[in-house]
């Protein structure tokens, strides 16, 4: 069996590392278009019509576009951008994230792919809002550090140029693009507190949910709630604290499909940190897409990954 994709918005950072997943594959052909015809939205409509699944590696300007030149249900989607991750004609790309996630991403037509702040955060604070232990209308506290690919291809610019000397924080104006996804998918009522920082490295992502004391139980339950949330799962997995501890590296699954969850506390105070370790471009952008992909196409979820 062979199948054709086509990644509108192939020589971006996502969509360079979706065709390294599929170039080597025997039952993936890759639909191309020429340099000259890369923004003539005719031609790109014309090789999404052309293709079992389109993958959209876009300005959530532009994926609206094609979506639009698209009549409903012409072709499969699969849209990495922010533009359709609240919106309720698409499925929201995260297979793990609840029961029956991966059978509704398998017959959809339309896919919101994920963010890679978004993946982090729903996945620790679905399962908790699900078991009773976070409140919806609480408002939890995110935090965390990604390496500069996920900024695109303006932040890449400017730290591989020299301009940004190191690290800093941003969007702590609450206004953060991924806010909505992380609220309504993480079935919170409240928008979490979201301050998000930049390291100066390349690639790797680790992001935190802190929770006020949950007395001397706090973290057995809440690591009880997240491995029974991901229980056989492929790519998302619960390992103890100590992997971790006494420093959390951001980039230790870099170049995986991989994300590891692991809860943190001080049994003395009862306070609670829920930490996520993913590759920004792996499960949190291109292998997150493939594998949504795959879920489409009917072949193996791993297949690529």
């Amino acid at each position: 069996m062979s199948w054709k994709v086509f990644i509108d918005g192939e020589v971006g950072t996502t969509g360079l590392q979706i065709r390294e997943r599929l170039e080597a594959r025997p039952d993936i052909t890759l639909v191309s278009l020429d340099e000259s015809r890369r923004k003539d939205l005719s031609a790109r409509a014309d090789s999404a019509r052309e293709a079992d699944v389109a993958i959209l590696c876009l300005p959530d300007a532009a994926a609206k576009e094609l979506v639009a030149a698209l009549a409903p249900g012409e072709a499969k989607l699969i849209d990495a951008s922010t533009a359709h991750r609240v919106d309720p004609d698409w499925v929201f790309g995260f297979p793990e994230m609840a029961e029956g996630q991966r059978d509704s991403v398998a017959r959809a037509n339309y896919v919101s792919n994920p963010g890679c702040w978004s993946t982090c955060a729903i996945a620790l604070i679905r399962p908790l809002v699900a078991a009773g232990l976070i409140d919806p209308s609480s408002a939890p506290s995110v935090s965390g550090v990604s390496g500069y690919t996920g900024g695109g291809k303006a932040m890449i610019a400017e730290f591989e140029s020299g301009e940004v000397s190191g690290a800093f924080l941003y969007g702590a104006g609450q206004a953060h693009k991924h806010l909505p996804e992380i609220t309504k998918h993480g079935m919170l009522t409240a928008a979490p507190v979201f301050v998000p920082s930049v390291g100066h490295y390349a690639q790797g992502m680790a992001v935190a949910v802190h929770l006020p004391a949950r007395g001397a139980e706090g973290v057995a339950s809440a690591e009880t709630a997240l491995r029974e949330a991901y229980d056989g799962a492929r790519f998302v997995s619960v390992v103890p604290a100590s992997v971790d501890e006494p420093r959390v590296m951001p980039q230790r699954l870099n170049g995986t499909n991989r994300m590891e969850l692991s809860v943190h506390g001080n049994p003395a105070t009862g306070a609670v940190t829920l930490i996520a370790v993913l590759d920004n471009l792996g499960k949190g952008a291109s292998g997150a897409a493939v594998q949504n992909m795959n879920l489409m196409l009917g072949a193996d979820e791993g297949a690529g990954l």
